[in-house]
C-alpha cells in the first residue's frame, strides 16, 4: 500500500483523538505494545474480541503469563451460550480490551460489524482502555468501500469459520442480507472520533492480516 495513504490515514486517527502507533510487522507490534502502551496502564483485568490480527501478535499468549491479571475469557467450546453471554457481559467491565477492526477509513473512522455486539460494544463502551491491532489492508477510502469491504471480505469469511453457522454467505462468499438465526451481520458501529481522547489505541500493521 501506498506510504502517502497510510501516513495520512495515521494522521487521521491521531486528528480524531486516537493514540496511534506504527508497526512494521506483527513483532514490532507486540514490542510496541509492551514497550509504550501496556506500562502506561493500570490494569487488572484484561478481555478481547475475536481478532485474528491480535492473535498473531502474540500479545494475548504474553499478558497470560501475567499471574497479577485477570483474564476474562469470552470463548470456548466448552462453555454454554448462556456462560458466554455473561462472560461478555463482564467483558465491558474489564481495564483493557483488545481487539481489531473490519475497516480503518482514511478519514480515521473504525467501522465494525458485529453479530451480538459484543465486541463493538467493547470498543465504543465500557472497558477504560482499548487496543486495536489493524492490518493496512483494512485501510478504504471511504466509509461506503468500508462497508463494502466488509459485506464481500470480514463478513463471510468470518461466517466461514464457525462451522456450525448455516448462512448463505458460507456458500455464496458475499453477504446475501439473509434472515438465518446465525447471521453475523446484526450490529454496525463507526467510530468517527475517540472520546475520551487516547481512550483506543490503534497499532496499524504493515501487513495484510485478519478477515
Amino acid at each position: 500500500m501506498d506510504k502517502i495513504i497510510i501516513d495520512n490515514t495515521l494522521a487521521a486517527l491521531r486528528r480524531n483523538h486516537f493514540e496511534t502507533f506504527f508497526a512494521n510487522d506483527t513483532t514490532e507490534a507486540r514490542e510496541i505494545f509492551f514497550r509504550d502502551i501496556f506500562p502506561g496502564l493500570s490494569v487488572e483485568s484484561v478481555s478481547w474480541g475475536d481478532s485474528e490480527t491480535m492473535k498473531a501478535t502474540g500479545v494475548l499468549e504474553e499478558l497470560r503469563k501475567n499471574p497479577d491479571l485477570s483474564l476474562i475469557n469470552t470463548f470456548g467450546p466448552e462453555m454454554s451460550r448462556k456462560q458466554k453471554i455473561y462472560w461478555r457481559r463482564q467483558a465491558l467491565q474489564a481495564d483493557l480490551f483488545l481487539t481489531g477492526s473490519n475497516a480503518l477509513t482514511q478519514k480515521g473512522q473504525l467501522v465494525n460489524l458485529d453479530m451480538i455486539g459484543n465486541r463493538v460494544g467493547g470498543i465504543t463502551f465500557g472497558p477504560k482502555n482499548v487496543v486495536l491491532f489493524i492490518g493496512i489492508n483494512k485501510i478504504t477510502e471511504n466509509l461506503e468501500e468500508a462497508m463494502h469491504r466488509i459485506r464481500t471480505i470480514a463478513a463471510p469469511r468470518n461466517a466461514m469459520r464457525h462451522e456450525g453457522f448455516r448462512t448463505p454467505c458460507r456458500k455464496t462468499g458475499v453477504c446475501m442480507d439473509c434472515n438465518s438465526p446465525d447471521r453475523i451481520c446484526n450490529v454496525w458501529t463507526i467510530t468517527e472520533k475517540c472520546c475520551p481522547t487516547g481512550r483506543i489505541k490503534v497499532i496499524l500493521i504493515g501487513q495484510e492480516l485478519g478477515l
